[in-house]
């Protein structure tokens, strides 16, 4: 009983990597609102990474994490790579990257989508909610 029991502990722990590599994540939706410069910093680094191993990467900004979308936002460089939230956002959108900001920013904001950077646009309600429920889609909030 006991042999058996260490055999399939071992081939359990050995069916692990394959499980993981099998479950590859083809689509990521990250959905940031934090309003802390280091979690913004580290959820596009994620991003950023995931897109460079093959996933298809798209944001939706809310909450005070949306001025990272405006084209007046400047944010201090984190280290250590010195590079702003806003910096590694457009990486991710020169990269294919998909970039929105939640439909309640823009008007609870007060500007209009002209006030975002290119490449970012307003989010629709239906689409995003057929994207976050997608089951092809792996989600990550920050």
């Amino acid at each position: 009983m006991k042999k058996s029991l260490q055999a399939v502990l071992v081939a359990t722990v050995l069916a692990v990597p394959a499980l993981a590599q099998a479950e590859a994540v083809d689509k990521v939706l990250i959905t940031l609102t934090s309003a802390e410069q280091q979690t913004r910093g580290m959820a596009m680094v994620l991003g950023n990474t995931m897109q460079a191993q093959g996933a298809e990467v798209s944001v939706l900004l809310c909450d005070t994490a949306g001025d990272m979308a405006l084209k007046d936002q400047q944010s201090a460089p984190l280290k250590p790579k010195n590079v702003t939230p806003e910096q590694l956002m457009k990486k991710l959108i020169a990269g294919g990257g998909n970039v929105q900001v939640c439909a309640l920013y823009l008007p609870n904001k007060g500007v209009n989508v002209d006030a975002l950077l290119d490449g970012v646009t307003a989010a629709k309600p239906p689409v995003m909610a057929k994207a976050l429920t997608d089951t092809g889609t792996r989600v990550f909030s920050f």
